[in-house]
C-alpha cells in the first residue's frame, strides 16, 4: 500500500483538494482509503444511540455493522494516542492511502499553501514535503510547485511520487 500525504495550515484548503483528489485518482483505476488527524476530540458516535451506551460503560473497542458500512471506535482511556504506522496498520490494504494531517511525520506529503492563511510555508521545516500546492506564487521554496485549483495535475503528481500506475 502507498502512502501520500496532504499537509498545510487549517484554512489552507486540505480538505477540499482531497475531496477532489479522490474522484480523480478512483477514476483512474485506483483503489483510495484515507486517514484524517484530528488535534481536539471528536465523537463519531452520540448520546442515545446503543454503541455510545456500550462505549460509556466501558468497552474497549465498539464496532457497528450495517448493510452499507461498518465503523470500529476504539477508546484509548489513559493510553497515548497511537503513532502514524499503528493507525496505517489498521487500515486495509488498498492501492493508496492519502492521509490528511500530521504534519511532522515522515511519509511523503504535498503541502497545500495559501498565502492568505497568513502562515508560513511548512515545507523548508519538514524534508517529507516533497511539493507544496497553491493557489498563487509560492517563496522560499525550491520543491514543485503545483496549482491548487488543477486536479489533475496533482493527481499526476501524486500517482508518479508514489509510483502508481491507473487501471481505469
Amino acid at each position: 500500500m502507498k502512502v501520500f500525504g496532504l499537509t498545510g495550515w487549517s484554512g489552507s484548503g486540505k480538505t477540499t483538494l482531497m475531496v477532489r483528489l479522490i474522484p480523480s485518482l478512483v477514476a483512474r483505476g485506483i483503489t483510495v482509503s484515507t486517514m484524517k488527524h484530528a488535534h481536539k476530540g471528536f465523537d463519531i458516535d452520540h448520546p442515545g444511540k446503543d454503541s455510545h451506551s456500550h462505549r460509556m460503560a466501558g468497552a474497549t473497542e465498539v464496532l457497528v455493522g450495517s448493510p452499507r458500512r461498518w465503523a470500529l471506535m476504539h477508546e484509548l482511556r489513559d493510553e497515548e494516542e497511537p503513532g502514524v504506522e499503528a493507525l496505517i496498520a489498521r487500515m486495509t490494504p488498498v492501492d493508496l492511502l492519502l492521509i490528511e494531517g500530521f504534519k511532522r511525520h515522515d511519509h511523503r506529503k504535498l503541502e497545500v499553501w495559501r498565502a492568505a492563511v497568513g502562515k508560513p510555508l511548512i515545507a523548508p521545516e519538514e524534508p517529507s514535503i516533497v511539493a507544496v500546492a497553491s493557489d498563487g506564487p509560492v517563496p522560499g521554496t525550491a520543491l514543485p510547485v503545483l496549482p491548487l485549483d488543477d486536479v489533475e495535475a496533482v493527481a499526476d503528481f501524486v500517482m508518479r511520487e508514489c509510483g502508481l500506475t491507473g487501471r481505469g
